[in-house]
């Protein structure tokens, strides 16, 4: 029987990076400092950047690098939150945990990310901000998004989870808006070996907020010296970077940008393996964009006989939920209704998630082509 091929395989990757991974966690170790430390220093450091902003807040998980961001906004109850109907449930729920509203909007039918049309045709006078989602890996559309919201004066969030690396119009993700947020969750491109998040941003001011929202409302800098002395400055939680992750993110990232080429070269292999087929609808390769590929989305009407095809063969894929976020039953008082968001819940429908790590092969890959040109000649 032939090796299963996984949707991610964290297993090559720490394989391949073993001793240099091994060494950062000892390196915590001896030092004997494991949260909010000069490991998490350091990670933030070189993550901004990355990311060419001023400054980046490690936190908890991706959701709370969401939520912590509208409360140091001051968005909360009584305002409307726009996000688009494709998304993670986690970029829904940090807005609704904020104790805003989502207001779930449909999505570009070829780019998948937030339609700015539809963006416009959902702001109210309650809109307070905008979450657009670079999704698997694909920026979005963000010129006209952030025009858009400028002339209502809307903050622009971008949920940038899945996107670590991205560019668009030669900018990194995480530096088009005003604050970004991501996710360091194993998956992810730049995934911790745990969970972990963080905020990018130039405004000195939101940033400040956010360290101390992270850490119970607590600022560093006017906490008293003596041990076990609290000073709280604000209500906060408890959302913070440990130094094991960070160190560990540091690490990996020095491997970031070539295991994004990596995927650029997975993904272009799938392409063209699958480009003549046809009853495939493949993802968009945007002229304005540099994607870093979460995962290979294609579009197929017989979404679950493909994945069972595939799975009888050995290969994991995964796909979205069948209509999207906003129809989940968590979001049933707010009253969508199927044909609320068409595109989205078309795409959600159909879609098929194909592995796309850095460490898959190309004879692997090959494979799986190779399977889906054969379900696609007998179905």
């Amino acid at each position: 029987m032939s090796t299963p091929i996984p949707l991610v395989d964290l297993r090559r990757e720490y394989a391949r990076i073993r001793s240099e991974i091994d060494e950062s966690v000892a390196r915590v170790l001896r030092q004997g400092w494991f949260v909010l430390g000069e490991e998490t220093e350091a990670f933030e450091e070189a993550w901004a950047v990355y990311c060419g902003t001023s400054h980046a807040i490690g936190v908890g998980n991706g959701s709370d690098a969401i939520q912590l961001t509208l409360w140091a906004a001051g968005i909360g109850p009584g305002d409307e939150v726009i996000l688009p109907a494709l998304t993670s449930a986690f970029t829904a729920l940090a807005v609704a945990i904020a104790g805003a509203q989502p207001v779930f909007v449909d999505v570009d039918p070829e780019r998948t990310t937030l339609d700015p049309e539809a963006f416009a045709a959902g702001i109210t006078p309650r809109t307070a901000a905008v979450v657009p989602v670079h999704l698997y890996g694909c920026p979005a559309k963000m010129a006209p998004i952030l025009e858009i919201a400028q002339r209502h004066g809307l903050l622009v969030l971008e949920d940038a989870s899945q996107a670590h690396g991205a560019r668009y119009e030669g900018s990194q993700v995480g530096s088009l808006g005003k604050v970004a947020a991501f996710s360091f969750y194993p998956s992810t491109n730049l995934g911790a070996y745990g969970d972990a998040g963080a905020v990018t941003t130039d405004d000195s001011a939101l940033a400040e907020k956010l360290r101390a929202l992270r850490h119970g409302g607590q600022h560093p800098a006017v906490v008293p010296a003596s041990p076990g002395a609290t000073w709280a400055e604000t209500l906060g939680t408890s959302s913070r970077m440990d130094d094991i992750q960070a160190a560990i993110l540091g690490t990996k990232l020095r491997h970031l940008s070539a295991w994004n080429k990596r995927r650029r070269s997975v993904a272009s292999r799938y392409q063209a393996g699958l480009r003549s087929t046809g009853s495939l609808a493949l993802p968009p390769t945007p002229e304005d964009a540099e994607l870093a590929p979460h995962r290979y989305l294609v579009r197929a009407s017989l979404r679950d006989k493909m994945r069972e095809y595939l799975a009888g063969a050995g290969i994991d894929s995964g796909m979205h939920s069948i209509r999207g976020v906003a129809f989940g039953e968590a979001y049933a008082s707010l009253g969508y209704k199927p044909g609320s968001c068409p595109n989205a819940e078309r795409i959600a429908a159909q879609a098929v998630l194909l592995p796309v790590f850095p460490q898959i092969s190309s004879a692997e890959v090959d494979k799986i082509v190779r399977l889906i040109r054969i379900f696609l000649a007998i179905h």
